[in-house]
């Protein structure tokens, strides 16, 4: 078994995948995002040019699309499946697309996770399927349930239907033998999404972690959110499903409790979000007979972390309570580097018409940007790959 700490910069396994022309526009991509104003001017202009009617689609394509999406469609997204298959590495399909906030554009998202499960059947690489509730259902009548503002029976029946739509696309991954992680969101109304998680847990979730509830570790209160659902799945009788994230809404989330004058959720201090984020591994694995963990990070340390924790308790890499994800088109150095060494790894990939997952491409690129150093590690890595290659041609 493997003793020493992973070295993730070994770009000839991370990248095996990848063809000279897709490194170059990986290149380009990450170049471009090093510079956040590029990506605030970029970001304005392409609006503007979609809004004229212009023919940027085809760049916005051949450069962020292909870089972090894997198609337009659940049909297109086969050949991005397969070939992270042929590498070890497992897909997570994410419908990226932002729908009409109605009870129409609800039903839709809905239907589109039902046909997500059909397909996952008829491929070996997709264990997981993911949803979030803002697709779901209202967020305003979400965050009002949260708040303890009463409801109408018109909005509590909406609610009710939300919830039913999880239900029923759990079910069927359910009887299907896949997983479904629930994705976390703002915490204005987070609290909600974790009671429709833990009543699916505790519908699904008897025999094996079936649903994911996810947590974000850059919230001050999240381990102690973690470890109190821990007691809770004891008490009722269910496994805890646990995907372990940092975060992805800061600056919303700081604005608004600016804004609002209440006190931010989120941890003043990268680091400590970073030892809140090793903890909860180091929870979850000293409680790894009573749930399933999935590791959502590009960070090197907590996924060399995870790795020592599983060899000190004797684990197998291919456990499959154990789980480490990445997003497409980022952290390759992790994702294909333990696919090698034979641990569990998934792709979140995005799909969707272009046009319409260009408010996840846009946030994409501007957490790339406030992520610290990220871009700059993904352009370093391409960088000196694009250089093995030329020197070994």
């Amino acid at each position: 078994m493997q003793s020493e700490p992973i070295n993730f910069d070994d770009t000839a396994i991370a990248f095996a995948h990848r063809t000279n022309g897709e490194l170059k526009n990986s290149h380009f991509v990450f170049t471009t995002m090093s510079r956040p104003w590029i990506v605030k001017v970029g970001t304005a202009m392409t609006n503007l040019a979609l809004k004229l009617n212009l023919p940027v689609k085809g760049i916005i394509k051949k450069t962020l699309f292909n870089q972090f999406c894997g198609g337009e469609s659940i049909k297109d997204c086969s050949k991005t499946i397969n070939l992270l298959g042929d590498h070890n590495v497992q897909t997570i399909l994410d419908y990226s697309v932002e729908g009409l906030k109605n009870e129409d554009g609800y039903n839709d998202t809905k239907e589109e996770a039902l046909r997500v499960i059909d397909f996952a059947t008829t491929n070996d690489h997709i264990p997981f399927c993911v949803l979030k509730l803002s697709g779901l259902g209202s967020t305003d009548l979400m965050t009002k349930a949260q708040s303890k503002d009463k409801l109408s029976e018109v909005e509590k029946t909406k609610l009710y239907y939300a919830e039913q739509r999880v239900d029923e696309i759990v079910q069927k991954a359910s009887s299907k033998g896949l997983m479904v992680m629930i994705d976390a969101e703002e915490s204005w109304f987070q609290s909600f999404i974790d009671g429709v998680a833990y009543r699916m847990m505790e519908k699904y979730n008897k025999v094996r972690p079936v649903v994911y509830n996810t947590y974000q570790l850059y919230r001050h209160d999240m381990f102690d959110r973690l470890q109190r659902a821990l007691i809770q799945a004891e008490n009722d009788g269910y496994y805890l499903g646990a995907k372990l994230v940092r975060g992805a809404y800061m600056e919303k989330e700081r604005d608004r409790a600016e804004e609002m004058e209440y006190a931010s959720p989120i941890h003043m201090e990268k680091k400590d979000v970073d030892e809140d984020y090793d903890e909860a591994l180091r929870f979850c694995m000293r409680h790894i007979d009573k749930m399933g963990v999935c590791a959502g990070t590009h960070n090197e340390d907590s996924s060399n972390l995870l790795v020592q924790l599983m060899q000190e308790q004797k684990i197998s890499n291919k456990d499959n309570r154990i789980f480490f994800a990445q997003l497409l088109g980022m952290s390759d150095n992790i994702s294909f580097k333990l696919a090698d060494l034979g641990y569990n790894v998934a792709k979140y990939v995005p799909y969707g018409p272009v046009e319409k997952v260009l408010p996840y491409l846009f946030r994409r690129a501007e957490e790339n940007t406030s992520i610290a150093g990220q871009s700059g590690r993904e352009y370093t890595l391409v960088t000196n790959e694009l250089k093995r290659r030329k020197q070994s041609a």
